[in-house]
């Protein structure tokens, strides 16, 4: 099946990781060939993709803010869980994974995927059934970088026990309750695994049971939460911080 993928970044994105298979290109009649524009045409020519021109209108028609570019495409390329370990090994990294449960709003899903991007995380773990997918309004969520993750889907449960038991990572759950612990007395610079619930219930009880600690983050306001992708990507900066100190994980901002 095809799809449309819009706005810059998106599109720029998908074009540079060639994961996708890429059928056509359309740009906004009077858009001017210069800066970022011109750089997504010479990607789409690099790899003989079709460029055509379109109203205004017609790319307004595919979803909010296209700014001009929209791009055809083949579905998202999800991957095997083998495929996030052999990442980690291949990196000598002690594997760090994002698994989500049931998050069902695509701008949550994004956000979490463009901060595990930028975290490093090896990849991402979604349910099969119930949960969001990696859909056009994600990638647009993501600003992309659902292109350079590796995600994969599966039965939660069944990961959290092999990454236990054949990959020696710690289960943390995100807990708004009062059983979570503070983040400072987790072991995150280890293999680890972290979990982030459903917006509105949070983690399903067989996939609380897998956790082998359950984390809160402190909350010094009048309002008891945080939106789940706030509090995720806070949690993974923690983790990509603690990875940084034991010298895991290089700083890419100072390059």
């Amino acid at each position: 099946m095809k799809e449309w993928i819009i706005g810059r970044n998106p599109v720029m994105e998908v074009l540079k990781t060639k994961r996708r298979e890429v059928f056509r290109l359309l740009l906004a009649a009077g858009l001017e060939e210069k800066g970022r524009i011109a750089e997504i045409m010479r990607l789409a020519k690099s790899r003989k993709v079709i460029i055509e021109r379109a109203s205004r209108d017609k790319l307004a028609g595919m979803g909010e803010n296209p700014q001009g570019v929209a791009l055809e495409v083949s579905r998202y390329p999800y991957v095997d869980l083998a495929d996030i370990l052999d990442l980690a090994a291949q990196k000598g990294e002690d594997l760090f994974i994002l698994l989500l449960d049931l998050i069902q709003n695509p701008q949550n899903l994004g956000t979490l995927l463009r901060t595990a991007e930028a975290a490093g995380v090896h990849g991402v773990v979604i349910p099969t059934h119930r949960a969001a997918e990696v859909t056009p309004a994600v990638v647009n969520a993501s600003a992309g970088a659902s292109e350079h993750l590796l995600i994969a889907q599966g039965n939660l449960v069944q990961v959290c026990d092999e990454l236990k038991k054949e990959h020696n990572a710690w289960i943390i759950g995100l807990e708004g309750g009062p059983q979570g612990r503070p983040v400072h007395e987790f072991p995150l610079d280890g293999p680890v695994g972290v979990i982030v619930g459903n917006e509105g219930e949070g983690m399903r009880a067989l996939v609380r049971e897998t956790c082998d600690f359950m984390l809160s983050l402190p909350m010094r306001g009048e309002i008891e939460s945080l939106n789940a992708a706030v509090a995720g990507s806070i949690v993974l900066y923690q983790v990509l911080l603690a990875r940084q100190a034991k010298g895991q994980a290089p700083d890419r901002s100072a390059s």
